[in-house]
């Protein structure tokens, strides 16, 4: 598959509404060869310690990689978009039950609620790592290690943007003639190359707001050495204050309507509000949400 059909094929799974056939579309492409399966666990087939999260979960397929290593893919239906949002542990604890059960030690899941008709899901690769180690008599022991519940996990659907997912899984959809290998899979959902690209990209922003702001009045006053304190403490204080709003949006604490209840917000908010400023966009906006209303 070429670069631009793989992009579109990503884009076009993780910037939507989480759909079953699509998943199983993209994961046929992403590992080339799986076994399919149908099998649907519900009511008592779901452990009792999660039949509060979980009202029921799919193992739609199962892949093995060149070294022989089974990875099962699943499905799961959350009980609301709160246990979504709020128990990652949880959900990631499930993962780890059911692969036991399965004996298996990895998995592909789509996490998804049927409350926003699957709008936001979680796309994540589960693993057990073991450790050997001595207990108090030096006798060799092994203890099971559990993949944190962000590390390996891309948040998608309709109010997020698949430019991380879809940069980091683009190899694998491009390899049409190679199966992925478990490192692939885990280099794909590795967190640590998401971070210090994140870090890399802000401070690129940084770099070019502050550019911009040597250009303003506002900025041209006093001693060189002064106008680049101002600015530097302006820039850096704008960009903490823009992803605190972003995080705010991210729980749908903007823009809530009336009489809906808290968490319902526009989790475009901020665009939208971009969208309809015709000039200034923070002067015209932000510094009103920044300093009145958040004040």
């Amino acid at each position: 598959m070429d670069n631009k059909q793989a992009q579109q094929t990503i884009t076009d799974v993780l910037e939507h509404a989480f759909d079953w056939e699509n998943f199983t579309h993209l994961m046929r492409n992403l590992l080339n060869n799986i076994e399919i399966r149908d099998k649907h666990y519900s009511g008592n087939l779901i452990p009792e310690a999660y039949r509060e999260d979980i009202n029921q979960y799919w193992r739609v397929g199962k892949y093995s990689t060149p070294d022989n290593e089974a990875i099962d893919i699943l499905i799961v239906e959350v009980k609301n978009q709160s246990k979504l949002d709020r128990a990652r542990t949880t959900l990631r604890n499930f993962a780890i039950n059911r692969l036991k059960q399965f004996e298996k030690e990895y998995s592909l899941i789509a996490f998804y609620s049927k409350e926003d008709q699957g709008a936001d899901w979680r796309f994540s690769f589960i693993k057990m790592e073991h450790e050997a180690y001595f207990d108090d008599k030096g006798k060799v022991k092994t203890k099971t290690d559990l993949t944190p519940a962000k590390r390996y996990s891309f948040l998608v659907g309709e109010h997020e943007s698949a430019y991380t997912a879809c940069k980091q899984l683009l190899p694998l959809l491009e390899a049409d003639v190679a199966d992925p290998s478990l490192q692939d899979i885990e280099n794909a959902f590795s967190i640590e190359k998401v971070t210090d690209e994140f870090f890399q990209q802000y401070k690129e922003l940084y770099i070019k707001l502050s550019e911009h702001l040597k250009t303003q009045s506002l900025f041209q006053s006093g001693s060189e050495e002064e106008q680049k304190q101002k600015v530097t403490r302006f820039a850096k204080k704008l960009l903490g204050q823009i992803v605190f709003l972003y995080f705010l949006q991210k729980k749908g604490w903007l823009g809530v309507a009336k009489d809906e209840p808290w968490g319902k917000g526009d989790k475009k908010f901020l665009s939208h509000r971009y969208q309809q400023t015709s000039n200034n966009y923070y002067a015209d906006f932000l510094q009103y949400l920044f300093y009145e209303a958040l004040a």
